[in-house]
């Protein structure tokens, strides 16, 4: 078994805690004036994403995470399974409805996108920062109703997402969208 010591938590480190895969994003190692030095960790949770704060005595230790990342590119779904490839190796793999998650409004064929397993099974499904999708609806605007800077309405994507948009935008428009926030970037041309 291979471990971390809590003096060595670093950012990116991924540990096992509570019998569950975990993250480290920070860590502050604090040695005070009186009393036992110990470090202070930022843990995200793989499965889940939640964020937690614990602390550690500097003797304390972690097992190491079975964790891989892979970049595969994502083929179809059949409602049930996403499927993905690995272009280099050509090999397939299937990932559940419940572990694409609400994932799934960002996930285009034919694009790449970050398959996270742990112990060679699939936790999490990690899509592009940036994905370019065409407006499949939205409402029309009236001449003069773009006079107002920061005016948005909603529009629908291909991919079933509902997005805030500037009036500008018209239907079969391209847009960029930030997966991580769900916000309208800019028009692509």
């Amino acid at each position: 078994m291979r471990v971390y010591h809590s003096n060595n938590f670093r950012s990116g480190c991924k540990i096992i805690f509570e019998n569950e895969p975990y993250l480290i994003e920070s860590s502050e190692f604090v040695k005070p004036g009186k009393g036992q030095a110990f470090v202070r960790v930022k843990l995200r949770k793989l499965l889940t994403r939640q964020l937690i704060e614990k602390t550690f005595k500097s003797t304390d230790y972690l097992e190491i995470a079975d964790v891989i990342e892979h970049t595969l590119c994502y083929l179809y779904n059949d409602g049930f399974f996403w499927y993905f490839i690995n272009n280099n190796t050509f090999e397939e793999l299937s990932v559940e409805k419940k572990i694409i998650g609400i994932q799934k409004k960002w996930l285009l064929e034919q694009d790449t996108c970050i398959v996270t397993l742990w112990n060679n099974k699939p936790i999490l499904v990690t899509p592009n920062t940036f994905v370019e999708i065409k407006v499949i609806e939205t409402d029309a605007t009236l001449k003069g109703d773009t006079i107002n800077t920061g005016v948005t309405k909603l529009a629908i994507l291909s991919t079933g997402a509902i997005v805030r948009v500037p009036l500008f935008i018209q239907v079969g428009s391209l847009i960029k969208v930030d997966t991580r926030s769900g916000e309208y970037v800019s028009r692509i041309k």
